[in-house]
């Protein structure tokens, strides 16, 4: 729903009620970020299902609440109530990302109790934000539970290309330009090999660009998919 795609990716006169509709022509799935924020209503997460073709698919980033207020301590509750809604989406719900504060350093203990409560059937993955948690006794802990690293790549920061799961998830925020900076042919070429070969064990993989400025996201992820196919 960036209004500064209109023109870039959205024809002028569309309004934004038809902009769904016209994103899932070009694409197959979209990562849902304002639930992040505040839970969407069940009528929302139902529209989001009826509205779209079938075999779209819908990540859903999970409610700060659980990750950044709560920091994954006693969440039991406000993650059945998150949980129950995003089934609305029913078999176009794809995987749930639990996107960690970047001041949130390293707790195996915490993790692992967390991950615990999870229920199995549904696809999560963890995004971490402090270099502390990049390290393989952690990426064990969500192998043990089958549940997937966000590999993502930033200014500054960024992650082993790493599955953890039987899928694997990533998320470009901008090379040079945090969610504005454009990625090259040359960068992308090489994210496709990479990709590629990551891809060959796995069920399937989740790939979102975040660098939103000036249309680069729908720029880029068109030009990955083109090599990738």
């Amino acid at each position: 729903m960036y209004r500064h795609w209109r023109e870039v990716f959205y024809p002028y006169k569309l309004p934004q009620s038809k902009w769904l509709e016209f994103y899932t022509r070009h694409f197959s799935t979209v990562e849902l970020n304002n639930s992040f924020y505040r839970l969407p209503t069940e009528k929302a997460f139902s529209s989001w299902r009826e509205t779209s073709p079938a075999g779209f698919v819908y990540a859903v980033k999970v409610s700060r609440f659980i990750t950044h207020i709560k920091r994954l301590k006693d969440v039991d509750e406000p993650v059945d109530t998150f949980l129950s809604k995003a089934q609305l989406l029913e078999e176009k719900l794809g995987p749930l990302l639990y996107q960690l504060p970047p001041n949130m350093h390293r707790d195996d203990e915490r993790l692992d109790a967390f991950l615990s409560l999870l229920p199995s059937g549904l696809r999560h993955v963890v995004e971490f934000r402090h270099d502390s948690w990049l390290d393989d006794a952690v990426f064990a802990i969500l192998r043990k539970h089958n549940v997937g690293l966000c590999v993502f790549d930033m200014p500054d920061l960024s992650c082993p290309l790493r599955a953890t799961a039987d899928f694997a998830y990533v998320r470009f925020h901008g090379a040079t330009g945090l969610y504005y900076s454009r990625y090259s042919d040359d960068e992308l070429e090489d994210w496709a090999r990479r990709i590629s070969g990551l891809a060959s064990d796995l069920d399937a993989v989740y790939v979102y660009f975040n660098n939103d400025a000036e249309g680069y996201a729908i720029e880029n992820a068109r030009a990955l998919a083109q090599k990738l196919a």
